[in-house]
Order: structure tokens, then sequence, then C-alpha cells
């Protein structure tokens, strides 16, 4: 991460009776103690519950390496090429317990290796290759995009023990994800959605299933997932390991773990007044004008030492709008909301892990677990409604250790909702500094060139619109003179009644040679429409009724001829 970043990292960590001060002058915020810290606790009736703390949240190395916590060497080695040695706080706490089979409750705010931490027992425990290929281990996550990311990281993680690892989920047609189910899978990523409606239909065979896993399971029970994941816990054996990870634990998740889980261990990564929002995040908030939104965005854009940004916004329709007025200013950016088909959100998500561009535009779906390596900026373009939003959203930035910057833009009719968000996490700033796209704070605080203005280069194409090969936008080619094509000689003459009228007769000479009687066109002839040159073949002829005559040869022309004489 670069030092100017960190530097600005570094300013978050204020005292709380700085933190309003500096902000007033356009200054980070500052960080303080969870507010869900008394809510997110197990009830004391479920003395069955056991939470353990630890002060850190970041991997050092002081921390134990995945060998030395008893993980097998083919999934080590397998970690050690994707560049993971050492493990993470709640790593360190959920894998003892996770490889011995025991049920956890794993809770972590964003960033902090959740995943890991309920894969490698999985793989360990129930990743082995069967013979039958009916599923041992099932994860069940709220959104599509997380689904995808999950698979890919339990791929990555079992290349040594040869896992089959299959994503299920909406979107997509049902032909495949039936196709790979019955050549033989061992691990199912899946939404509650898709994953309930195979399984009804008998393709999902859920019999045998020994390892289940419910990631973000508060999203989930936001989304209105929750009655679709207790009927499918319906369906497992009643002989299983049960883990469920989350950054929060609300009252019915709690009630949930309490019906289906078998004595859990509830984990918390972190100290009891901890933040939940990263220590190393710096945070910036502005009262933005509407109209002048998109000109700060852009220049914001334009910080020095930016990398990769997410822009999140509460509506589909802001998110295609902002997209395409950064792309016609010529940023590099793409979407990702609910309006578009599944195939055009992995595209964009591709093209931005992969460095093809390097702003993403998104609405919550992406708020939740997506992890991109790298991401140094997050702005809220439009405020959260909750602080429980605002810490996923600035989640995506600052993770594993590292810094980032997360800057909210308040509009006049949204400080209500952000007063209640600042005083919800403590952030000491309920009104923000009134701030406009040329405001001299915006350009210190955020390191914005002085000459910076709002359009870098000519309109670009949104990686949502791109093809699905990974093709750059084809730019609209120059207007070329096409060439002129050969022009046919025509003989025009006029006729009423079958006769020639007089002085009418004109030969048009466009470019091909004809005969000159083809334009000599006799009194009491049809001649001129009806010769034998190259001219005359290559148009079609046309009937004419009337006392004209026409040539014997003509056949068509004949009969036209014959049924006037009857008349």
């Amino acid at each position: 991460m670069p030092d100017g970043i960190a530097a600005r990292a570094e300013r978050s960590s204020q005292p709380a009776h700085l933190a309003c001060t500096r902000r007033e002058r356009g200054r980070p915020l500052n960080s303080t103690d969870n507010p869900e810290s008394t809510d997110t606790e197990a009830p004391e009736a479920a003395t069955e519950v056991v939470t353990q703390a630890v002060a850190t949240t970041t991997s050092s190395d002081a921390s134990p390496t995945f060998a030395e916590l008893g993980v097998i060497p083919e999934i080590v080695e397998s970690l050690t090429a994707n560049g993971i040695e050492r493990t993470f706080a709640i790593q360190e706490l959920t894998l003892p317990l996770a490889l011995a089979g025991e049920d956890v409750i794993g809770q972590a705010r964003t960033g902090t290796g959740k995943t890991l931490g309920f894969g490698v027992p999985l793989l360990q425990r129930l990743g082995t290759p069967t013979e039958d290929g009916t599923p041992r281990a099932l994860v069940v996550v709220p959104t599509r995009e997380l689904c995808l990311q999950v698979a890919k990281d339990l791929e990555g993680a079992s290349k040594g023990l040869g896992t089959r690892v299959v994503s299920i989920y909406g979107g997509r047609p049902y032909e495949q994800q039936i196709a790979a189910l019955q050549s033989g899978v061992e691990l199912v990523v899946g939404t509650p959605g898709r994953l309930l409606d195979l399984a009804q239909q008998g393709h999902l065979v859920l019999a045998k299933v020994g390892g289940l896993v419910l990631d973000e399971a508060d999203e989930m029970l936001d989304l209105g997932f929750l009655p679709d994941v207790e009927r499918i816990l319906s369906m497992l054996p009643d002989q299983r390991q049960t883990m469920l990870f989350s950054a929060t634990m609300p009252g019915p998740i709690i009630t949930l773990a309490r019906t289906f889980l078998t004595q859990p261990t509830h984990i918390r990564a972190e100290q009891v007044d901890a933040s939940a929002i990263g220590e190393r995040t710096a945070q910036f908030v502005y009262r933005a004008h509407a109209m002048d939104k998109v000109e700060m965005l852009a220049r914001t854009l334009q910080a020095d030492e930016r990398g990769p940004t997410m822009v999140f916004t509460r509506t589909k329709r802001t998110a295609s709008k902002v997209s395409e007025e950064l792309a016609e200013r010529g940023f590099k950016v793409g979407a990702v909301h609910g309006d578009l088909g599944q195939g055009a959100r992995e595209h964009a998500l591709k093209a931005f892990r992969n460095g093809r561009i390097d702003v993403l535009v998104c609405t919550d779906v992406a708020a939740r677990g997506i992890d991109v390596t790298g991401v140094t900026h997050v702005v809220n373009y439009q405020c959260p409604d909750d602080a429980k939003t605002y810490v996923h959203r600035i989640g995506r930035t600052g993770r594993a250790g590292k810094t980032g910057i997360a800057i909210t833009l308040v509009d006049w009719d949204d400080l209500p909702k952000w007063k209640m968000i600042s005083d919800d996490l403590e952030l000491g700033a309920p009104e923000p500094p009134e701030t406009y796209s040329n405001s001299k704070h915006l350009y210190r605080d955020l390191d914005i060139p002085a000459d910076a203005t709002g359009r870098v280069a000519r309109r670009r194409r949104p990686a949502e619109e791109e093809a699905e090969d990974g093709a750059p936008a084809r730019e609209p080619a120059e207007a070329t003179e096409e060439p002129s094509r050969p022009r046919r000689a025509r003989s025009r003459t006029r006729r009423r009644a079958g006769e020639v009228v007089a002085g009418t007769d004109e030969t048009v000479t466009d470019g091909d040679a004809v005969p000159e009687e083809s334009s000599a066109a006799g009194p009491d002839t049809g001649d001129s429409d009806d010769t034998d040159g190259e001219g005359s073949r290559s148009r079609p002829r046309r009937r004419r009724r009337g006392r004209g005559r026409t040539r014997s040869d003509a056949p068509e022309a004949e009969a036209v001829a014959v049924g006037a004489d009857s008349d």
C-alpha cells in the first residue's frame, strides 16, 4: 500500500475529542467502539455457547501457520502457492475446533479471512473425492457474487486434494448446474433459492451432507432468505457439523443457531470494545449537492496513489447513470447491479479483478463478502441506509491489515440519516462540512492534483457493455466514402394508351455501354423496352397493356398482345 494512503489512514486514529474538531475542517473521522457489541453477543440463557475473544484481527509473523494448526500438507501447499502462509485471528481460533468436528459460530468484521476459517476444515474433513459423487459439504451464501468468490477460494485451496467444487446460483441455466451435480461433486456452494429448487426437484441430494456452513447469515436474514435456509436445514441429516459465520449476529440468527447447532462455540475474533470498522481505514464525509456529486467523484478519482475504487449507490438506476457519466468522462469503469444480467455482472467483476477497469459502480449487492485485492478507495455516492450497511460498504477497503480510504457524500436530504449513522458508530461528525468540487479542503484531504478536472479522456465503453471474451471496446469508425457502383444505361419513353408520346424519347447513360437502338423507340413498337442487349437483360421486363404490339420473341409480351386483340 502506498505510503501516502497509509499516512492518511493513520490520521483516523485520533482521540475522540479531536475527531469532531478536525472533521469540521474536512479531516478524517475517528473510529470508536462497535455499536453492536451489546446486541451481537450471545444471550446469557444460551449457556452452551462459549465466547472467545482476541485482541488482533490481522495476520503477522507471530501468527501460527496453517501447518502448525494441524492442516494437512496438500491444503498447506495449495495455500502457499496462493501466497497464504499464516492465519488470521478468526482462522487461528476456528481451525482447532472446526477440524475436530465441533459446531462453531464465527464472528469477525469483514475482511478478516472468514472464508478459509470454515473452508479449510470442510476440505480436510470432507473434501476427499468419493465414488458415488454425492455432495458431502454445503456452503450457503446470500448473493451470487459471493457464491462465485467462495467457490473460487475453495477451489484454490483444494487443488492438492482434487476436490470437486460446484457453484449453484440463480441467473444461470439449470442444465449446466444439473449436469455438474450429476457428474459428481464433493462440495456445493450456492444461494438459498436455487439450492432449495434443485433439492426439491431431486437433482441435489442432501442426504449425505456432513458439513454445513451459513456464510453472511445476517445478510440472508435481511434479504428474507431465512425461511428458505430453515427448509434446507430440515433436509439435512441430524448428524452433521454446522458452522455459522457473519460479521454481525442479530437476535434471529442467534435463535437459528440455538435451534440447529449443537453446543456451538461462539468465537469473536476481536476485542469486546473493538470497532466494527477497520482501524486502518481513513474516513471522510462531505455534505455535497446532488448536481455536483459526479464532478466531485470525477476529481476524487484523480487523487494521487489511487488504486482500484468501488463506488456504492442505493439504487440500480443511479448505479447505471453514474457508470455512464464516468465512462463519458473517460474513466475505465464498470457497473454491478440487479438490472444487469448475470453474465454482465460477472464480466464487470472479472474486469475489475483483472485490472482492465479500476472503478466499479455497484449497489449493496457487492457490499457483502466481495474481496478484491488492493481496493484503496471506497466512495459512498449515496448515504447508506443504516450503520450496518455503512460498515459493510467501507469494509471493501482496508482489508487483511492494509490501509484504505472511505469517502461518503451526504446530500442535504440525507443529513438526518447520516446523523443516526454517526451517532450509532460514535464518529463524532453529525454535520459534515459543505463541500463542492472546487473546495480547497477536498483537494487537500484526498491529495487531488490542483490541475485536476472533471474529464480525463474521451468516452470509454462501460465494462458491462463489452463482449464476454474480454475484447476491448471498439471505437466508432470514421465515415468513409463508398466507391461508386457502375451505373447502367436506361432508356425512358413515355406512353399513353400504348402509344409513344412524341418528343419524350430520351436516353440516360450511366456507365455501361448499351446498343444505341435500345433508345430509339418507334412510334408503333415497344422495342425500347424489349431489346436483347445486355442492358435489357439486367432489369426485369414490364408487362404493358394496350393496343401496342410487341415482338414475337417475347412470350410474356406476346400473351399480352393476344389478349388485347381478343378484346
